[in-house]
Formats: C-alpha cells, structure tokens, sequence
C-alpha cells in the first residue's frame, strides 16, 4: 500500500512530505512486527528467491498449498467442494469436461515432451520478468535513497537497516547516523582509514566486499555466472571494436572460442574471471582490485535485473543482459577488464575518473547497443584505489590474463572484503 501510494505520487509529480513517509514506514515496523518486516525488506531488495522457484509453480497452485497449509483438513474438503460446485453452476458440465480434457492433453504432451514443455514455461516466465519496468522502479527507488531524513528519525531508520542487514557501522569514518541526511549517503558510506589493509603479497584482491559467486579459468569462450550457469564472454565484452559513436552489438558472425582466440593471449598465458557479488547491507564503494592502465570504457544501456544468486542460478546469460560498464586495459600479465554490472534498485552506477557515464537514464536503446570511451590519456590505477561506487547491492565482474597455473586463494560461496587476496601467479 505504500509502494502503490508513493509511486502515484512521484508520476502525478506532487510534493511528498519525508516526514510523512517515514512516519508510516516506522508505523509499518512497530505494527507488523521487526521480524516480518526484516523478512518482507530481504525479499524486497533480494527477490532472486522468489523468481528463482516462481517458474515452478502455477497461481492456482500456490493458491491451494497455501489453503491447505492454513487451513483444517475438513475446512479445505468443504472449501474445494464449494468451488467445484460454484464451477460447475457457472460454467456447466460441459464445459468443465472440455476443461477436464484439456487438461489432460496438457498433461500426456509434458509427460511425452517434459523437458520442452518445462523450458518453454521457464522462457516464457524468463521474458514477463524481462518486461516488469524494472529500471523504472530502479529510479523511483533512487529518489526515495535521496529523500533527506528528519533528523528525528535518521538513527531509528537507518538503525533499522543496519539490524536488518547487518551492517558494521563501526568500520564506517562517520559513525553518527544523524549525520547522514538520506539512505544514499549511507549506502555509499566510506570507511575509516587502515580498516581494510591491501594485501600486497597477492598480485589480485578483491575489489569489494562481498560473496565469491564463481571463479576460474574461461575456457573456450564461454564463462560461468554460478556453477552450471553460463554466460558468453564475447557477448558480455562485445565486439571488440572500439569507437566514440554507439554501435549495436552483432558478434554472431564469431564463435565464442574465436573471439577468446582474438584476444591475442601471451604465449603460456590463459584467461580466468571472478564474480563478487555486493549484497544490500556490504560496503557500497569498489576498489582496484590490482595495479594496471585503463584505455577503454564500454557502457551497455542494458536492463537491471537482479543480481542475487537465486537469480544467477536461474537465469542464464543474467550478466549479458544486464546494463553494466566495462573497463578494459592492460596490467603485468597482459588482458585485464573490470566491469560494473547494475541490477534492480541499482540502476546508478558511479566511476570516479568517468564522470561522463550516465546510467540508467529515460532513453530507451535496442537491444544490445553500446557507447564506447577510448580514453586519450591512459588512466592509470593503482591497486586499492577507490573506484567507483553503486547505489545498492550488485555485482562485479574481473576478466583478465595471467599465466597458467594461476592460484585462487577463494572458493565459490566465501565471503570476502575488499583489498584481501583474490590470487596470485604460480
């Protein structure tokens, strides 16, 4: 009811008074209790759980768990009873024969062709996910993070979030929450000096904090989002073509090993990728995760998507469809690429020697266009120099070269903080 009220208000451009709206927010918490808003807030800001298994199920079908899980045997008999019965003076016997046969054609064709008749529902539920005017709702919740807080009400709101998502307010250099005027600032909050040392025995850190969701070596082309799940390395660099104008992506014409092959490769080298996922209550800000030149930015003006695992694991090529700024250039070992990938409520993107990328804007682009950015100057990073930050959780991505035989010093599901070793050469 809130969601539905404030968007009527920011489309109808009416003035919205904060005080209000955090008033009925607290009112929401003390009212329905800490523990289900904690809940109802994770699946809010998290919702890969939910279309990660929603595929699964039909609406009828929730609708009758449900009932049965809520209510008494007897009472849930009577209720199908009475809905048979109300079916059938509605509709008539005949046509709830016609119903009943339907059904079971249905049923012989998934049961002789499940494995298509399965994929064609996951499609289908993958493409009405597509279409929720995700990066809508992403700039709707943009101007509610730049809202400024009553100070009154700062430090139970914000205390709020850093109960529900765990937060370490501690580590932040301002730790007085009546100090941040909305939800943005504290998201892209910075840290004390020294709390996270940069490893300087590994060649590679982490450039965020956050959950490893995949690592290794890219082979033939293709890359792993999570284990199982892939995603096409040419598709997610694009073509490697590098202009001022925008251009529509079109790399059909290669395949996915040979466009890894162009990447000219130094001899004993190979190419490996690891994916850091920044959930809702991590450290906002990245960081370079090594020391290396940037000579080119690609932005795809893609959707946003969430990032979560859930969804990871149930959306293949969930990176390539993405909007997401790419950064490429060279480091000690040859290739090195580091990308910024939005997601829902993530729809910012923030790189602090690029002031000219614009994310997540009102124009609408085909599908797979992007604007490249040959830098003129060279820019050149320095391992643990901050780079850039996000409005919300998302996810970044590392593509880079190195000889074989590469070590990782992680596995898939830790959790890490920015500036600890990623890996190292043999």
């Amino acid at each position: 009811m809130v969601t539905s009220t404030l968007t009527s208000y920011v489309y109808q451009d009416l003035e919205l008074s904060n005080t209000m709206l955090v008033t009925i927010l607290l009112a929401a918490v003390f009212l329905g209790g800490k523990q289900p808003t904690r809940q109802a807030m994770r699946r809010l800001l998290n919702p890969g759980d939910f279309w990660g298994k929603v595929w699964l199920y039909s609406p009828h079908r929730q609708v009758w768990s449900g009932m049965k899980r809520a209510l008494p045997p007897v009472v849930s008999r009577k209720v199908r009873s009475g809905v048979r019965t109300a079916s059938k003076m509605m509709l008539g016997r005949s046509a709830l024969r016609k119903l009943a046969l339907i059904k079971f054609l249905r049923y012989k064709h998934s049961q002789k062709h499940g494995h298509h008749a399965t994929k064609g529902r996951h499609n289908r539920t993958i493409n009405l996910y597509r279409r929720m005017p995700l990066k809508t709702l992403s700039r709707l919740w943009g101007k509610f993070n730049q809202m400024e807080l009553p100070i009154f009400l700062r430090k139970p709101l914000l205390g709020l979030y850093i109960w529900m998502f765990g937060c370490n307010i501690e580590e932040a250099e301002i730790e007085d929450l009546k100090l941040y005027r909305n939800l943005g600032e504290f998201f892209r909050r910075q840290l004390k000096p020294h709390v996270r040392p940069i490893d300087n025995e590994h060649i590679l850190t982490s450039p965020a904090d956050g959950k490893i969701l995949y690592y290794g070596e890219v082979k033939n082309g293709i890359l792993e989002q999570v284990k199982g799940v892939t995603y096409s390395l040419r598709g997610f660099l694009g073509p490697q073509t590098w202009t001022a104008s925008p251009q529509v992506q079109d790399v059909s014409h290669i395949s996915d090993e040979d466009y890894q092959k162009v990447l000219s490769l130094k001899p004993g080298n190979e190419l490996y990728h690891v994916i850091v996922y920044l959930a809702p209550g991590d450290y906002h800000r990245f960081h370079s995760p090594a020391t290396w030149t940037i000579h080119h930015r690609r932005h795809f003006p893609g959707e946003l998507l969430s990032v979560n695992p859930g969804v990871a694991r149930w959306l293949q090529g969930l990176f390539n469809f993405n909007e997401r700024a790419v950064y490429t250039g060279e480091w000690e070992h040859g290739f090195f690429s580091m990308a910024a990938v939005g997601a829902t409520n993530v729809g910012s993107i923030k790189i602090y020697c690029d002031e000219e990328l614009e994310t997540n804007t009102r124009t609408k682009h085909p599908e797979y266009t992007y604007f490249d950015k040959r830098f003129t100057t060279p820019v050149e990073v320095e391992k643990g120099d901050m780079f850039g930050e996000f409005n919300l959780g998302s996810t970044m991505v590392l593509i880079f070269e190195a000889p074989s035989g590469f070590v990782f010093k992680v596995k898939e599901g830790d959790k890490i903080k920015y500036g600890r070793p990623l890996g190292t050469a043999p």
